[in-house]
């Protein structure tokens, strides 16, 4: 039997990227479907570019998506595209819907069809819980979503199911709390917070400006939260699983420990709020529980809050120096 086919859609962001190396890592063939666009940007696959295989799709397009299965022949598909940023979605609450919750039916259509017996994974959100009234939530928690893009997930979320039930798939729902990286993107609030800092470190400015502070998020590693999605593709059965630490932190504890990882004491002086960073309708309190992944796939995050704080502005900071 030769190596395993993955096929990993939104190949170039944070989280495909370090699935495509993890991967990679345990000899499979990896593919990945990007849009065409007049400016590729494939800087988080440059270490590893010359051995994956890029096929062009969008999931807006259902025959590109058909094509792309039907051309790689996938044992498994990671469907990690998606329109992802939150405040985006209340500007463009249609395009989210079009693509982060049709194209996930559009993807699995084109399995259905073409790669039968191929196992899916989706990517799914904590933010599919948005208000939430117990904690800590777990797979058994009501979603009340509070934005486009977690109303887009929640179809997105049942559509799996319904794929998995009407036509046994093996379709599986990974229901990750926020994951962080130094590839996240400059739009998050993390990566702002990091980023921020590090010009403030290397006298490119003198101000951090954010909304809410008081907004509490489950924080962990990315490259920990790919290693779960592989996991529940293993399983013997397909099913859905909550990704989380189990702690939850205020964005203004994020930007107390980024600064003190830069080394600098009277933080406060550098900070302001805007309101107009606020969400419409905000999600305050998001903590997972993790307890199934790691009962039934022995899965745990490794790296904890200071830690991924620390990766982050380390990394913007070295890229601050450098250039």
């Amino acid at each position: 039997m030769g190596a395993r086919t993955a096929l990993i859609t939104g190949i170039t962001g944070q989280d495909g990227s370090y699935l495509a190396e993890h991967l990679l890592g345990k000899g499979y063939r990896v593919a990945g479907i990007v849009r065409r666009l007049s400016s590729p940007n494939l800087s988080n696959l440059k270490a590893i570019q010359d051995r994956i295989e890029l096929v062009d799709g969008d999931l807006i397009d259902q025959a590109s998506l058909s094509q792309a299965v039907r051309s790689i022949g996938p044992d498994e598909v990671y469907n990690l595209g998606a329109q992802s940023f939150v405040a985006t979605s209340f500007l463009q609450p249609a395009l989210t819907g079009e693509i982060t919750g049709l194209g996930t039916l559009r993807l699995l259509e084109a399995v259905r069809a073409h790669a039968p017996s191929a196992r899916f994974y989706q990517a799914s959100s904590s933010e599919i819980f948005g208000h939430v009234e117990t904690e800590p939530q777990t797979e058994q928690t009501p979603f009340h979503p509070r934005s486009p893009y977690g109303v887009a997930k929640v179809y997105a979320y049942w559509a799996t199911v319904n794929y998995r039930e009407a036509y046994s798939m093996f379709a599986t729902n990974g229901i990750l709390f926020n994951h962080e990286s130094p590839r996240r993107g400059l739009e998050f609030v993390t990566r702002k917070i990091s980023d921020g800092v590090a010009r403030i470190a290397t006298g490119k400015s003198n101000c951090l400006t954010l909304g809410n502070l008081d907004a509490r998020r489950d924080w962990g590693f990315a490259p920990d939260y790919v290693d779960l999605m592989w996991r529940s593709l293993q399983h013997g059965t397909p099913d859905d699983y909550v990704g989380a630490t189990g702690e939850s932190h205020t964005v203004r504890e994020f930007v107390e420990q980024a600064f003190a990882a830069a080394g600098i004491r009277d933080w406060d002086r550098y900070l302001k709020t805007d309101a107009r960073f606020n969400r419409p309708a905000e999600v305050f309190n998001l903590r997972g529980s993790a307890d199934k992944a790691k009962r039934q796939l022995g899965w745990e995050p490794k790296t904890r809050f200071q830690e991924l704080v620390r990766l982050m502005v380390e990394a913007d900071l070295e890229r601050h120096r450098a250039g």
